[in-house]
């Protein structure tokens, strides 16, 4: 990282209001998922793959990188590249802080309608899918019964498995191996006492 990159944040910072929010912005997780998807990228291949100007993808991965989302990679050249962050990003707030609640729903809210886009414009396609990877999708909905600490435990055992699908190498990557996107929501029922 350059001296002039920000240093992310401590443990305690991680689930701040102002890192959740910082999040909460359509550009900024397009960026995220171009950089999940390619591993690295520049400001100006962000720009062409949002329809953004390359000073506002610089704006957006400056800040990305000040709350501890993405870090500059090796340069190339004179090109800038950046990467995600090691680790992932686990935002679940402090819930003490009314702020970070807040913030965490908004998030929350925006990932929702981003990921119902994807899966209807799936959807309205599927169909034409290769039938193994239409074979290997799938949408599991559910009612389990647990405790706040079972369903804790069961987003870590899902959060885990998929982190190590999702921060694989791309030379770790099995031949064949193509992006797929995860949804998983666990919520307690609002209609149950």
């Amino acid at each position: 990282m350059s001296d002039d990159a920000a240093t992310p944040p401590g443990p305690a910072e991680r689930s701040g209001p102002e890192r959740i929010r910082a999040l909460a912005h359509p550009v900024r997780l397009e960026i995220l998922d171009i950089l999940d998807r390619l591993g690295e990228a520049t400001a100006t291949e962000c720009a062409q793959r949002t329809g953004q100007t390359v000073a506002n993808c610089s704006f957006h991965l400056r800040t990305l990188a000040k709350y501890g989302f993405v870090e500059e990679a090796e340069r190339r050249g004179r090109q800038r590249p950046w990467r995600p962050a090691p680790g992932g990003y686990d935002l679940r707030p402090d819930v003490g802080s009314s702020d970070a609640v807040r913030a965490a729903d908004e998030l929350a809210l925006l990932t929702l309608e981003r990921e119902t886009r994807r899966l209807h414009a799936y959807y309205a396609h599927a169909h034409a899918t290769p039938a193994r990877w239409r074979e290997a999708a799938s949408m599991l909905t559910e009612v389990v019964w647990a405790t706040p600490g079972e369903l804790a435990e069961l987003a870590d055992d899902v959060a885990a498995r998929v982190a190590r699908l999702a921060r694989r190498a791309p030379a770790d990557r099995p031949a064949g191996a193509r992006p797929a996107n995860v949804l998983a929501v666990l919520t307690p029922d609002t209609h149950a006492d």
